[in-house]
């Protein structure tokens, strides 16, 4: 990858088949695009589920990117790759096969429509930050690090796998 490029965080989760499989599939599928590497993966989380409780628990995992991507031609790239998927987009906060959201986009701040860089909810959920503070604990986000941000939110349920973080190259 040459060019300039910028640093770029996600999240992604799942809790319908088989969330590891598919969320290890959506990473592949970045990682193809000449113009964005995967550069960290964070190990497995298995959480509660979040806004809709009736449920299956989900899996999440962050992964750090360094690409050359425009802000919305990664977001393309992620919708794409939930498409490939099989993602259907049913029921806010329902349950999924895989999502993949842009948590962070370099330093910048990003106001429109379908997408918002911080993402807007990131600092309410443990199950965004416990795997984020995995691979970037002292990423700063709003003048505090990741890991403090963990600290002030319900982390209860949220369970890290021995997965490693290799588990999305298999």
């Amino acid at each position: 990858m040459s060019g300039p490029s910028n640093t770029v965080y996600l999240s992604l989760g799942g809790n319908l088949g088989d969330p590891a499989t598919s969320m290890g599939a959506a990473l592949r599928l970045l990682d193809a695009d000449p113009a964005t590497e995967v550069a960290t993966v964070s190990s497995l989380y298995r959480t509660p589920p979040w806004g809709k409780l009736d449920q299956p628990d989900f899996l999440n995992a962050a992964a750090g990117l360094s690409t050359r991507l425009a802000p919305r031609a990664l977001l393309d790239l992620c919708l794409d790759a939930e498409r490939k998927l099989k993602r259907v987009r049913e029921e806010r906060w329902g349950p999924r096969l895989i999502d993949i959201d842009i948590l962070v986009f370099g330093d910048r701040i990003i106001h429109e429509t379908g997408l918002e860089v911080p993402h807007p909810r990131m600092l309410e959920r443990a199950f965004v930050l416990e795997p984020l503070a995995e691979i970037a604990p002292d990423l700063a986000i709003a003048g505090r690090s990741v890991v403090d941000r963990l600290g002030s939110v319900d982390a209860a349920g949220i369970e890290r796998l021995p997965s490693g973080r290799d588990w999305w190259l298999r």
